[in-house]
């Protein structure tokens, strides 16, 4: 056997019927399934045991979560939930963009801004909801002051970050071009910055969920939290928890969507 007609065997006795079967094993949506199985499978027998005569298996939850499908509820309970949610997250995303670009850029607004969104991000926000239902009342601006707090301030710290750490080599370049303050913000800050500054947005949308369940619980048993509250005061437990499964499930593909349109903007190394 010729050197060449080795080479173009080798290929195929290393594709193996072995092999394409690890391939299929360790493929990421294969993993997240068998992730996803692993916990549920767990759910189940911790439900069976009981772990808690309050904890219902994962299949009783989901036939909870299938009733409050089929009555309306949860759609209902969904559109009150994403209401202020959807406000909170538009006001931390504008501000929190803008006030992190802005004391990256300008130093003195990072030592007079800065320290008060690093306080936040180390504080118990949790217990400022009492605090902001004595001031706003138990309206909707509570809750959107809710989830502002939650999210604005690792977005600001993130778009911060992001935009202090522009390579210096691209600074350079700019220079060397002789671009302007604002061409250099406009097409080399920016740009540079973008991907960090989605990967805040992530944590911070992550942040808002956590924060618009907090508000419905702790200042007006409304939408999602309306139906946490009710299920459990009368011991509907499969659906106190379908609920909660649903509102996880939802802010997951939100933030997963969320993920794919940064890969598709900023990463194209990562779209195959």
């Amino acid at each position: 056997m010729q050197i060449s007609d080795l080479a173009t065997a080798l290929p195929r006795l290393r594709d193996t019927p072995a092999r394409r079967w690890r391939d299929i094993l360790i493929h990421p949506l294969v993993l997240r399934l068998l992730s996803f199985t692993a916990a549920f499978a767990l759910w189940e027998y911790a439900g069976r045991i009981p772990l808690s005569p309050a904890f219902p298996t994962f299949l009783e939850t989901l036939g909870g979560l299938g009733a409050i499908i089929a009555d309306g509820s949860l759609l209902k309970a969904f559109l009150i939930t994403l209401y202020p949610l959807a406000i909170g997250l538009a006001v931390s995303v504008l501000l929190g963009v803008a006030l992190g670009v802005l004391m990256g850029l300008h130093e003195p607004s990072e030592w007079l801004i800065a320290p008060l969104f690093i306080i936040a991000q180390a504080a118990p926000l949790a217990a400022l909801i009492p605090i902001l239902t004595f001031a706003y009342g138990i309206g909707l601006t509570a809750k959107i002051m809710t989830v502002c707090i939650m999210a604005m301030p690792v977005i600001v710290l993130n778009t911060l970050g992001a935009v202090r750490n522009t390579p210096k080599s691209l600074l350079e370049m700019g220079r060397s071009f002789l671009a302007t303050r604002s061409q250099s913000i406009r097409l080399i800050i920016l740009p540079a910055a973008s991907p960090m500054i989605f990967a805040g947005l992530r944590l911070g949308c992550a942040a808002a969920f956590i924060g618009i369940i907090l508000a419905e619980l702790l200042i007006t048993p409304t939408g999602i939290g309306d139906v946490i509250s009710y299920s459990q005061s009368v011991a509907d437990y499969p659906k106190m928890y379908a609920a909660i499964l649903a509102i996880i499930a939802f802010s997951v593909l939100f933030i997963e969507l969320l993920e794919r349109i940064e890969v598709t903007l900023f990463r194209p190394e990562g779209r195959a």
